[in-house]
């Protein structure tokens, strides 16, 4: 099941970098949020702390609380592989295993997970791949490699790879930047499909993208939260100048 994320005074650094700020923020379930605002602003630092990936990084670290169905995941005693799998992650670039087939980089998380059978696999592999929209225009060449595929293609294999551990939340940053139009369509599409379902936030730079897809936007700007609301209000009618600011390209 599918929650929203609470997060409260949360503050990330690269060694001595604040890069993120005092961040207080309700993250609604089973809705699409955008993270806006110029480049360094620390919008992907935000969602790589939401599943424990900053701290991936040597030097990083990360204070305050993040909240998943009430539990705090920095608490301690919570295994971060745990956390990415409940919390799946796609990236800018579409990076499949180069050396594994289609179906077994969908298949990647769920043999680390411990599924070995090859019914299960074949199972749950179809289910995402169909959940990625990507099942009819691979489903004969499960065998190619996943690298061999267009680049629209590899970002859905991408995405079905994270859906197929099933996670509650699905972090998406900036995953339309390196496709074409109609690749970006389709990953819109998917989008909206999957948040029937799923919580999800995607990193955008594209305002007009920010507007399609998301019900909920947060406008960041050097480190801080400015500003969140529904879409359409903060769009419309920004409460602070700077939103404002940066939505009329004044800046970023």
């Amino acid at each position: 099941m599918a929650d929203g994320v609470l997060v409260k005074q949360l503050n990330a650094w690269f060694d001595t970098l604040h890069v993120l700020r005092d961040i207080n923020l309700t993250i609604p379930p089973r809705a699409v949020t955008a993270i806006i605002g110029p480049s360094g602003c620390g919008k992907s630092t935000f969602i790589r702390c939401l599943n424990r990936m900053h701290e991936v990084v040597p030097g990083a670290r990360v204070t305050g609380q993040i909240l998943l169905n009430g539990e705090d995941l920095y608490a301690s005693g919570v295994d971060p592989v745990q956390v990415r799998r409940r919390i799946g992650m796609v990236f800018q670039k579409p990076n499949p295993f180069p050396t594994m087939s289609v179906f077994d980089n969908v298949a990647a998380g769920l043999r680390l997970g411990g599924i070995k059978k090859r019914a299960a696999l074949r199972e749950a592999v179809e289910r995402a791949l169909r959940q990625a929209a990507l099942w009819d225009e691979v489903k004969d060449d499960l065998g190619k490699s996943g690298a061999s595929l267009s680049g629209g293609q590899q970002q859905r294999l991408c995405i079905a790879r994270a859906l197929a551990v099933e996670p509650e939340i699905l972090l998406m940053d900036e995953p339309c930047s390196a496709l074409d139009p109609i690749a970006t369509a389709k990953i819109e599409e998917l989008i909206h499909d999957l948040k029937k379902e799923l919580t999800i936030i995607i990193v955008t730079h594209n305002m007009q993208q920010a507007a399609r897809v998301s019900e909920w936007s947060g406008f960041f700007l050097l480190g801080q939260l400015v500003e969140f609301g529904r879409t359409k209000e903060l769009f419309t009618t920004p409460r602070d100048q700077r939103t404002e600011a940066y939505l009329t390209g004044r800046f970023g």
